[in-house]
């Protein structure tokens, strides 16, 4: 059975009717599975202050432990995206879950940089497959007019996970100490059983494992990752993975440190919240984050993928140095739900994107390499970030995020308008 089709009917949220089940369930299982995602990952750069005094890291060595995450998440994001084609979206999500979970609950028994480091780099694989195997899910389970809203809601529960995270440290971390605060990240290693129980795999991609044998002929016998570079897609996959790795760079270097920045005491050149104050703030911030998420569906089936991209990234351009060069707690508050509004939203847009540019036998492949190789590149941004922090002040180091994002919006030059594509 497919997902409905025709012409959207109104309602805000009447889309979510017009679903199958299964592309209900599916949604949810992807929504989830990258939610506690970000509970997990985002655990680290909130109690990020706490690791620095008692590891006694330097800001060098806490942005490296960021970076090796996301270098991890490169690969693990590649992997997963040819376990998800070749052996189905829910396998590879239900092993993606399970890595980050145990990773993180690993983390708190590290007792040195180099412990830390192994755990997160475990992390990082978990962390980087969930996404290709989730959007890959939600794209071919939900019908054109409505794909870029029901990716837009998966994406937006990284704010949901976040914001989660935020108040898991503010009960815990103050009592308990940061190794508890990690050793909760165990918890999403539960949602593997209900993925297990109630999510099948789509349609789409059932009816391709008997095509394979026609697809290897009509491919020449050429692997996923010949395909998307042969041809004219060659240029576009190189432009998607650029773009991306400047969005991921600007996003991990500004989203690492704001944790860090708003409670390092003023003496190591933060602005010395206490644990509480600085998760009210990081909560408000996840209020924004989820609506720049969800709307951006909403717009990008409404002005197109590419317009709703580039007017995002500009904005945030703007925003994220003018957040860095705050002190005042009042202006950061205001500010602060503006700057993950256009600092995150347009991310809703990637896997609507990148499952229109690709065919079904080569769309997880392409989605994990895109969105993972940027991160070899945005690995970086935690070093980068932590090394200008301590030498130059964080005003420096938040301004490099936002001429990251301002490429980004160059590299759409490149890139087609993929809005209203049938998948193929």
């Amino acid at each position: 059975m497919t997902p409905t089709s025709g012409a959207p009917r109104g309602g805000l949220f009447s889309w979510w009717g017009e679903g199958t089940p299964a592309a209900r369930r599916s949604l949810i299982a992807a929504g989830l599975g990258w939610a506690l995602d970000a509970f997990d990952v985002m655990l680290y750069a909130l109690v990020l202050a706490s690791v620095i005094g008692d590891l006694h890291l330097t800001k060098q060595q806490a942005g490296m432990l960021g970076s090796v995450a996301l270098l991890a998440a490169a690969g693990g994001g590649i992997v997963f995206g040819i376990i998800a084609d070749r052996f189905g979206r829910t396998k590879a999500l239900m092993g993606s879950v399970l890595i980050y979970s145990v990773a993180t609950a690993l983390c708190g028994t590290a007792t040195n940089l180099w412990q830390f480091a192994a755990f997160r780099i475990l992390l990082g694989l978990g962390m980087g497959g969930e996404w290709a195997s989730g959007a890959a899910l939600v794209s071919e389970t939900w019908p054109v007019h409505h794909r870029g809203k029901a990716l837009g809601l998966m994406q937006s529960a990284w704010a949901i996970g976040y914001g989660t995270a935020a108040l898991v440290v503010k009960l815990v971390l103050p009592t308990y100490g940061w190794r508890a605060v990690f050793f909760v990240g165990i918890l999403p290693a539960l949602l593997v059983l209900w993925v297990r129980r109630n999510v099948e795999e789509p349609e789409l991609w059932r009816a391709r494992v008997g095509q394979r044998d026609a697809e290897r002929v009509a491919s020449k016998g050429r692997s996923a990752f010949a395909e998307i570079f042969s041809g004219p897609i060659a240029r576009t996959t190189i432009a998607v993975t650029l773009m991306n790795a400047c969005t991921l760079f600007g996003w991990w270097g500004l989203n690492s440190w704001i944790p860090a920045y708003l409670s390092l005491p003023t003496t190591q050149g933060g602005i010395g919240l206490s644990t509480g104050t600085m998760s009210n703030l990081v909560l408000t911030m996840q209020v924004g984050m989820w609506f720049g998420y969800v709307t951006f569906g909403y717009v990008g089936d409404a002005i197109g993928r590419k317009r709703a991209y580039v007017i995002y990234l500009l904005c945030a351009s703007v925003l994220l140095p003018t957040y860095g060069a705050l002190h005042n707690p009042w202006l950061l508050l205001a500010l602060g739900p503006l700057v993950a509004f256009f600092g995150t939203g347009y991310y809703s847009g990637f896997g609507a994107v990148t499952a229109e540019l690709y065919p079904t036998r080569i769309r997880a492949t392409a989605q994990g390499f895109t969105y993972n190789l940027g991160r070899i590149a945005s690995a970086a941004a935690p070093f980068t970030v932590g090394s200008l922090a301590a030498t130059q002040g964080f005003a420096i180091a938040f301004t490099i995020t936002g001429a990251a994002f301002l490429l980004a919006a160059v590299a759409w030059v490149w890139i087609p308008e993929t809005q209203g594509r049938e998948l193929a």
